[in-house]
């Protein structure tokens, strides 16, 4: 049998050679290290917080994948190759999710560390006692329950704003939570209302997040000092009924000597003492009152309380009645209660307990002759003596006679006087001066000024117990003359036409004579007169008595109905919008009239006319925005009167553009017929309006240039004022792609990267799109498709790629060559010995990753934003080798080129 042919031995040779490099290749991309991926890996979250975990994996094609944990899971989000899982309401001091995926028959794992962290939220201390010794030990307990991790914890007691003690709890375990403090503290006096708290900081800043603090609502010491000796009692031994007796309670070394407490008592009797406190001392005073029910002996208690414990001291008291003493002088004797021995004015009684007793006859000449009583008694061994006086009165009638009480007075107002009105009488008599009707009183025996009020008769009454004298008395006062405002008013209101007279009645005694004279002139005034509006001015009028002389000063007011001037009314009168002006239409008349403007007719008919305030100062209606133009009728009216007037009213407006009439941003079209701007606008008289460029004027051409864009200026003019408005003109045009470049240029060597560049100019700015050749795959766009970018060039990515920039104007494209080669060996093993294996393993990679990542509609995002992929294209076919170089070309505006046998899409991933 004949042998092969050397032809078909070196083609079986070949293929043997391309097969075995193609398996040398799937080795190596089986060999490729294959990994799982958990993010965030180490993560510390709030109790009861929520957080998202990514699980993620490079296989290619990973048959399974999941995330083993045994929090609680919200959502879940899932792609080819990645996972993410929300886990909520996380409560565990410590868990570890596991992130897990099958590739190639293995198994990926991931392992992450979940910790949660507590804030110190109660802080508690435990409450003080309610009152310390001084000198002794107390506790301070913090309690801050689940707070944690106990090892990022530090607790500190603290005195006021001092620090009694700090701990850490650093080195713990992270699963601990909760802690607690405890110190043990001496009490001193300076402690006494001071503060006590616990503050607790938890530092997670080593983790990446702050410090949070808390602390414990202040708990408030009190101190104190009571010493161990008793107060010190000081008291009258004996105390007679119905008599007082001081008592004092003294105490030392008390702190604080302010909150301490004082019980007195007499038996069953509780005193009222008067606390006085002196440094560490308090002494309580007070006066004890025996009473009848007492008699006898009594314990006198003393007892002092501080921080709830007391020091107490007792002493005896005898209480004891010795006698009650009576005086009857309508049978001189005085009588007792007592077996005590007693003593009248020098007479003793017969025996103890029995009266003495004094007979003798009263005349005029014994009043206020005193007696004398004295007695003696021995009690509890001891001698007590008591005595009592008494004075005799002898009683008659009241007599008033003029040496004490004089008829008449005639005194001058002002001075102080004392008015006296004596009457004798025993008792002595109580004189009362009134007048008849009870109007007026006269203060007897008192210094006092004088006054006109007090002028009159009065009749006065002496009286006691044995009868009554009544005696008439006149007073009268003098006083210098006064006008006042009833007899003389200082404003007198007069009409004009009407007849009057000034006068002014003067008060005063003697009666004074008054006269009033104008100022400027010396004529009196008198009797009747016509008025005159000349008659209005000041006069000066004068009272004159024997006491003095007064004057004043009349002003007079002559009033007069309304009446109109063409000066201060005007006729015709032009409104100009948003002058802020009102019609001023000011009427002569006294009081001022009020004046009202009304339309007659037309659309004016009915609608009152604004007027300015006569007045400067006074309030000024609301300006009007708009004001019907035509014929007013004007009323002014006072209490004299009415008058009327008709006023044409006209309407003008300055010059006002917006954006209705003159908008600020418009827009041309390149190679448009030149045209002027659209701006107009409003009032009356119809304003001229005028524009001009800004800088650089621009020129005179038929059609619309670029350089017409920028900022114009335009003004309105008319007699009333201008208005000026900005505009800026923006001039659009179709697109042009101005530039199409290959870098790097020549060409590609196989596996190699390219980027292509495509910049255009338009207005608006123009969407960039390409065309590539078809069967180009793993193409890359930048984020505004201006730049086109190809990792690991294969033969398909050589050929024609076309640019297009679109806008609302127009389309143009250009296009530009792309030559992939490589070496001759690559094409003679890949075209002569190994052609048909490598076109179906190329076939197939390309299945596979069309399949994989280029299906329509299943793109990863998220994968491409990790790997730079932004775009798929789709086409059948293969890019022949081409000669490498650029063209460029242009398309009518509207109009758009598809490659034939395939279709052309991208995507944009957003920014980051």
């Amino acid at each position: 049998m004949p042998g092969p042919s050397p032809g078909l031995h070196r083609a079986l040779l070949g293929l043997w050679a391309a097969l075995g490099l193609g398996l040398l290749s799937l080795s190596a991309v089986t060999q490729e290290p294959f990994w799982a991926d958990l993010q965030p890996r180490v993560a510390l979250v709030e109790r009861g917080g929520s957080l998202w975990l990514n699980c993620s994996t490079n296989c290619p094609r990973p048959e399974r994948g999941g995330l083993e944990t045994s929090l609680r899971r919200n959502g879940t989000q899932k792609g080819l190759r990645w996972l993410a899982r929300q886990l909520v309401d996380i409560r565990e001091p410590e868990t570890q999710p596991v992130c897990f995926f099958r590739c190639a028959r293995r198994t990926l794992q991931a392992r992450g560390l979940i910790r949660t962290f507590q804030r110190p939220d109660r802080v508690e201390l435990v409450p003080l006692p309610a009152w310390q010794p001084v000198g002794e030990n107390f506790t301070l307990s913090c309690r801050v329950p689940g707070a944690g991790p106990r090892g990022s914890l530090t607790l500190t007691l603290l005195r006021g704003t001092q620090e009694l003690i700090r701990r850490s709890f650093a080195g713990e375990s992270p699963r601990a939570r909760g802690a607690v403090l405890t110190a043990t503290v001496l009490a001193r006096r300076e402690d006494h209302g001071a503060n006590f708290s616990c503050r607790a900081e938890l530092d997670l800043r080593p983790h990446g997040l702050g410090l949070f603090e808390n602390s414990s609502a202040p708990r408030e010491l009190r101190t104190f000092t009571l010493p161990p000796e008793p107060p010190r009692l000081t008291a009258p031994r004996l105390l007679e009924v119905g008599s007082e007796g001081p008592v004092s309670c003294v105490i030392d070394g008390l702190f604080p000597v302010s909150e301490a407490g004082v019980y007195l008592a007499l038996g069953d009797q509780r005193l009222s003492p008067d606390v006085t406190l002196e440094g560490d001392a308090l002494m309580a005073t007070t006066t004890a009152t025996a009473s009848a029910e007492q008699e006898g002996a009594r314990q006198l208690v003393c007892n002092v309380t501080l921080g709830g414990e007391s020091r107490e001291t007792r002493e005896n008291v005898t209480v004891y009645r010795v006698w009650g003493v009576e005086f009857e002088l309508s049978l001189g004797k005085m009588g007792v209660s007592e077996p005590a021995l007693y003593a009248l004015f020098g007479c003793r009684a017969a025996a103890p307990g029995q009266p003495a007793q004094l007979q003798l006859n009263a005349t005029e000449y014994d009043d206020r002759r005193g007696f004398f009583c004295d007695a003696t008694l021995e009690v509890d061994g001891e001698t007590l003596s008591k005595n009592e006086s008494v004075e005799l009165r002898v009683l008659y009638a009241p007599r008033l006679d003029d040496s004490d009480c004089p008829r008449s007075w005639t005194w001058p107002e002002g001075p102080e006087q004392t008015l006296r009105c004596d009457a004798r009488g025993n008792p002595q008599p109580s004189v009362h001066c009134a007048r008849p009707d009870g109007a007026a009183v006269l203060a007897l025996g008192l210094l006092g000024p004088v006054t006109r009020a007090l002028a009159g008769t009065y009749r006065c009454t002496a009286t006691n117990d044995q009868g009554q004298a009544v005696k008439d008395v006149t007073l009268t006062v003098e006083y210098a003359p006064a006008l006042d405002s009833v007899g003389c008013p200082e404003r007198i209101t007069w009409l004009e036409g009407t007849e009057v007279s000034l006068s002014c009645v003067a008060l005063g005694v003697p009666p004074p004579n008054v006269s009033c004279v104008r100022f400027g002139g010396a004529e009196v005034i008198e009797g009747l007169m016509r008025v005159a509006r000349e008659h209005a001015g000041t006069y000066r009028c004068e009272a004159t008595n024997a006491r003095g002389s007064a004057a004043k000063n009349v002003a007079v007011t002559v009033e007069y109905g309304p009446r109109f001037e063409e000066v201060s009314c005007p006729s015709n009168w032009t409104w100009v919008e948003g002058s802020g002006r009102l019609f001023s239409c000011e009427v002569a008349g006294k009081p001022q009239p009020s004046v009202e403007c009304v339309g007659s007719g037309g659309t004016s008919e009915g609608v009152l006319l604004p007027l300015a305030p006569p007045d400067p100062g006074s309030r000024a209606p609301r300006i009007p925005s708009d004001l019907a133009p035509g014929t007013y009728i004007c009323n002014a009216t006072n209490r004299h009167g009415s008058m009327v007037k008709m006023v044409t009213v006209s309407a003008e407006s300055p010059p006002q553009m917006d954006e209705s009439t003159c908008p600020s941003h418009q827009s041309w079209l390149e190679g448009a017929e030149a045209a002027a701007l659209a701006c107009s606008a409003r009032g009356r008289p119809s304003p001229q309006v005028s524009c001009s460029r800004e800088g650089a004027p621009r020129p005179q051409r038929l059609r619309v240039s670029r350089e017409d864009a920028g900022t114009y200026r335009c003004l309105a003019t008319n007699a009333h004022g201008t208005d000026a408005r900005i505009i800026t003109v923006g001039v659009e045009y179709r697109p042009v792609v101005a530039e199409l470049a290959a870098s790097p240029p020549g060409g590609v060597r196989p596996g190699g990267n390219f980027t292509l560049t495509c910049r255009a100019e338009a207005w608006p700015p123009a969407q960039i799109s390409w065309r590539a050749p078809p069967g180009a795959l793993n193409i890359g766009l930048s984020s505004n498709n201006s730049t086109l970018s190809v990792a690991g060039a294969m033969g398909s990515h050589g050929g024609e790629y076309e640019c297009a920039a679109t806008n609302a104007h127009g389309r143009h494209t250009r296009r530009i060559t792309v030559r992939v080669a490589g070496p001759w060996l690559w094409v003679a093993v890949g075209g002569a010995a190994g052609g048909a294996a490598l076109l179906a393993a190329g076939a197939g990679l390309a299945f596979y990753v069309q399949s994989t990542a280029c299906k329509k509609g299943e793109y990863n995002v998220q994968e491409a934003e990790s790997s730079g992929e932004a775009v798929c294209l789709n086409g059948a076919g293969a890019g022949a080798g081409r000669d490498a170089g650029a063209e460029g070309g242009s398309e009518a505006a509207g109009t758009s080129e598809v490659p034939a046998g395939g279709e052309v899409f991208a995507i944009q991933l957003p920014s980051a």
